[in-house]
């Protein structure tokens, strides 16, 4: 399949590789590196596009998943002992992932975030050692480390969108005092397949809602700070909702394959693909 999009052509060139360092979950794993669904592989992430759209370049994706943005900037490469030694079931969290710092310290072409984790995910804060921990499915943790997490770990809330766009302005500060490095960054579709609500009167805040409040503070994010936002929202009303979204943060492999055609248009666009010619001339 060519690209829909004229401002990304075919060019020839003696590139060779192209290193991204994706830090998030299943938007930015399953549209950049692959999508599985049933063990069956439907999307095959950017190397397909730059394959067939750069010649001679070649893309490698290292991808971590991360817990929310509060803890990237605690996390010190170090997975604390007492995490360490008991050998906790962290599913697709593993502890050298969430307290992993290698975004600040691996080189790469290109950074690419998402506000998923901040938007969705809730974690623990250790009382007396301080650090964050994420402790997914904890039904299936034994009752001796279940009670362990009790003892020892007070629950954080959900961060607002201020909170978060500090954060990631942070983030991209250390990032930056390292190595210029364009750093590019997901919202969320705000629709919800199968949501009727019409009235709001007495509801919490709702998915949408908090997803529409953290997308806009991402734009207002990008004003202040130059980062460049890849517009899944955008995206899946362009296409359609139904079409694209399976529910609230999963999409369809055809919505995947669209966010990732949209990330090379946009590293097109900021000259991610000329400065790894440069880097290999």
């Amino acid at each position: 399949m060519t690209l829909r999009y004229t401002a990304v052509i075919k060019i020839e060139c003696q590139m060779q590789r192209l290193t991204l360092f994706a830090k998030g979950n299943v938007d930015i794993h399953d549209s950049l590196h692959s999508c599985r669904i049933g063990g069956v592989l439907r999307w095959n992430g950017i190397s397909d596009v730059i394959r067939k759209n750069y010649s001679g370049l070649t893309a490698r994706v290292r991808h971590e998943t991360w817990t929310r943005s509060d803890a990237l900037l605690a996390a010190t490469g170090v997975v604390p002992a007492s995490v360490a030694e008991r050998n906790l079931p962290l599913g697709s969290y593993p502890a050298a992932s969430q307290f992993s710092d290698a975004l600040f310290t691996t080189p790469s072409d290109a950074v690419i975030l998402s506000i998923q984790a901040d938007v969705t995910c809730s974690i623990l804060r250790h009382r007396t050692e301080g650090y964050y921990l994420y402790a997914p499915d904890i039904t299936d943790w034994r009752e001796e480390d279940r009670a362990w997490l009790r003892r020892e770990f007070e629950p954080l809330g959900l961060l607002t969108p201020e909170q978060s766009m500090a954060n990631l302005a942070a983030i991209v500060s250390r990032l930056q005092a390292v190595r210029d490095v364009p750093v590019m960054i997901y919202n969320l579709s705000f629709i919800m397949p199968g949501d009727g609500v019409h009235c709001y009167l007495g509801l919490d805040e709702t998915y949408p809602t908090r997803i529409r409040r953290f997308n806009l503070a991402l734009v207002e994010l990008s004003q202040e700070i130059g980062i460049s936002i890849i517009d899944v929202d955008a995206i899946v009303a362009r296409h359609g909702s139904d079409r694209l979204k399976l529910d609230t943060v999963h999409l369809t492999p055809e919505g995947y394959e669209e966010v990732t055609k949209e990330t090379v248009r946009v590293m097109d666009d900021i000259g991610v693909f000329d400065n790894v010619g440069n880097r290999n001339s």
